[in-house]
């Protein structure tokens, strides 16, 4: 099963011109205009411009990424790129040391990410993937408006998982609830066996008041407004290693507000029970 070996996250990083070239623009109406929809310019002038590849350079040069040499890739992204069907995953190989295989999760929202590790679960099982890089990622500027985007004031965010199989939190399960499910109580029933030695995390997008009702006495932390998709993993990007030190598992939930439908992963580390012995 992956172990989470290291990880980086990049937020909000320096904005970028918008290439207002003929071709671009046109490449954008073909895209949109099928559907009825019109190019707006200003917000593609006043976006920040910030593609996938431009996101993935910054976290491939992180510290536990880089040098990592992955025999596996996963780039999953909930929104699409600054210049859509563009092909990140290879270029990322590419920074890593490019003997991967590689592929991108997309269209599916923020479980794209709960996706991506259970391929990547998948992979070693099957005895094909050792060390795998995934990478999760957002970018807002859009060539038509878009409410989850724009209401929100989402900012462009990225974040890196080295998954391995040394030691390390290793993933106990990912699954999904449907929208017409009881998230709560698929939630009461994973920090119930343990509430005092499990961290339940919440997306910006759960119902807390009911999350929280679920989890009873078990630590809650809620993800700060301002991502769609990524922001569950870059708080663990940002604290893994002390929610190693403290708790046993910890339960990453988020709730995509276009499906209703509740993605939930467990992390369970040995690390705390040592420390105990």
């Amino acid at each position: 099963m992956p172990t989470l070996l290291a990880a980086s996250g990049v937020v909000a990083p320096p904005r970028k011109p918008f290439d207002d070239s003929a071709e671009n623009l046109a490449h954008y109406r073909d895209l949109v205009e099928p559907f009825g929809l019109a190019v707006d310019e200003t917000l593609l002038r006043g976006g920040p411009n910030v593609s996938h590849r431009d996101l993935v350079d910054r976290l491939a040069e992180a510290d536990g990424v880089q040098g990592s040499d992955p025999d596996l890739v996963v780039v999953a992204h909930a929104l699409p790129d600054l210049t859509p069907f563009t092909a990140v995953a290879p270029h990322l190989d590419h920074l890593l040391g490019g003997r991967s295989v590689n592929f991108g999760i997309h269209q599916q929202g923020l479980a794209a990410p709960f996706t991506a590790l259970r391929a990547i679960t998948a992979f070693q099982r099957a005895g094909r993937a050792g060390r795998a890089v995934l990478a999760v990622l957002e970018q807002t500027t859009l060539p038509t408006r878009h409410p989850l985007v724009h209401d929100n004031r989402l900012v462009d965010s990225g974040v890196a998982l080295v998954l391995g199989t040394d030691d390390g939190p290793h993933l106990a399960g990912v699954e999904t609830v449907s929208a017409t499910g009881r998230p709560a109580r698929r939630l009461a029933e994973l920090t119930a066996a343990d509430p005092d030695g499990t961290l339940l995390v919440t997306g910006p997008w759960t119902d807390r008041e009911a999350l929280d009702a679920a989890a009873g006495t078990t630590t809650s932390y809620q993800v700060s407004p301002g991502t769609y998709a990524t922001g569950l993993w870059l708080a663990l990007a940002r604290q893994w290693r002390a929610w190693r030190e403290r708790y046993r598992t910890v339960v990453l939930c988020d709730t995509d507000p276009r499906s209703g439908e509740t993605c939930i992963a467990v992390l369970r580390s040995d690390l705390v029970l040592e420390e105990q012995r």
